[in-house]
């Protein structure tokens, strides 16, 4: 996901200006706290979520998302289905940069053989990232197993290495990772379900407690506002347009998303959510037209800048590189 410098605003069928008059940013505030996941594609959290990831001292299960599991941050949106495609289709959540450098949450949807929950761990903790804008913070600890019963999902590690934060490993980026972990098992388990790492001896992880559960923080502290579902990364698309989908949490629930082809803007197009005033990421989803296009080209969805880059860090973006045939 490359950051294009965002062009200027442009008015496209009627939907509301995106540059403007001064406003009020939703939880713009991307200070760590936690973020709460949904079962499916991006992010759209449903949940208030705690702000920060503290462990949960009562260890009580926190109530399921009533919607459907193929949501963003939320369920609601459909995971992306590859009819031909073997194995199980589960959200990871990965680190990347959001506005102003800070590191922020994404998720993508990977195949994993096997126990769902046991191998997206493993993803989190050692995998690699599809998109090459987003990597893990995890630096590769070893997942036993991860178990769910009583009310709890339990998250084996054995030995008692990376106690404490290795270096260079900030303790935002501490809690962060705790984050990656609970938000993906969340999204596969489709329940709001506190994550309990298990250690013997109950020694700490990254210089965090393993004595309870961890729940999901607050999703605005903790993903980046727009997170693009599909295409996926690497896509090799055809036909006359291309369908956008995604979560997002912009400025009056709008924003622009644009189709590049080296670092021009070929199409734009605003998607629309069905809100904004809330600690969660609402799905869209928004035709491009790709008339005239072949080959290489980059889908970018951002927020709302209401300041035009007078104020703030800018815009939260998210980008697929794709290949149009």
């Amino acid at each position: 996901m490359t950051f294009p410098a965002p062009a200027r605003p442009v008015r496209a069928r009627g939907v509301r200006r995106w540059a403007g008059a001064a406003a009020l940013v939703v939880a713009s505030s991307l200070a760590l706290a936690g973020c709460s996941d949904d079962p499916t594609p991006v992010s759209d959290d449903t949940g208030t979520a705690t702000e920060d990831p503290q462990p949960d001292p009562s260890g009580s299960e926190s109530p399921a998302s009533s919607e459907s599991p193929a949501s963003s941050e939320s369920p609601s949106e459909p995971a992306p289905s590859e009819p031909a495609a073997s194995g199980t289709a589960v959200p990871v959540y990965f680190a990347g940069d959001g506005p102003g450098g800070r590191t922020v949450l994404y998720r993508e949807f990977q195949r994993v053989d096997g126990d769902p929950l046991t191998e997206t761990a493993r993803l989190v903790a050692g995998g690699q990232p599809v998109d090459p804008d987003y990597r893990t913070l995890w630096p590769g600890v070893e997942i036993a197993s991860v178990q769910a019963t009583d009310g709890l999902l339990l998250v084996e590690i054995p030995g008692d290495g990376f106690t404490d934060r290795p270096d260079g490993m900030s303790r935002r980026d501490a809690r962060l990772a705790v984050q990656q972990l609970v938000r993906s098992l969340q999204g596969v388990q489709q329940e709001r379900v506190p994550v309990q790492v298990q250690r013997e001896g109950g020694v700490p992880l990254f210089g965090l407690p393993t004595d309870a559960p961890y729940e999901a923080a607050g999703a605005l502290r903790t993903l980046n506002h727009v997170n693009i579902t599909s295409p996926a990364e690497g896509d090799n698309v055809t036909g006359d347009t291309i369908t956008v989908t995604g979560v997002a949490n912009s400025f009056e629930a709008s924003g622009p998303c644009r189709l590049l082809q080296d670092g021009t803007e070929v199409a734009l197009e605003p998607y629309q959510t069905e809100g904004w005033m809330a600690d969660r990421l609402f799905p869209f989803e928004v035709e491009l037209p790709l008339s005239g296009v072949t080959g290489q080209a980059v889908v970018q969805c951002e927020t709302d800048d209401p300041s035009g880059g007078a104020e703030g860090h800018g815009p939260a973006v998210d980008t697929r590189t794709i290949t149009v045939q």
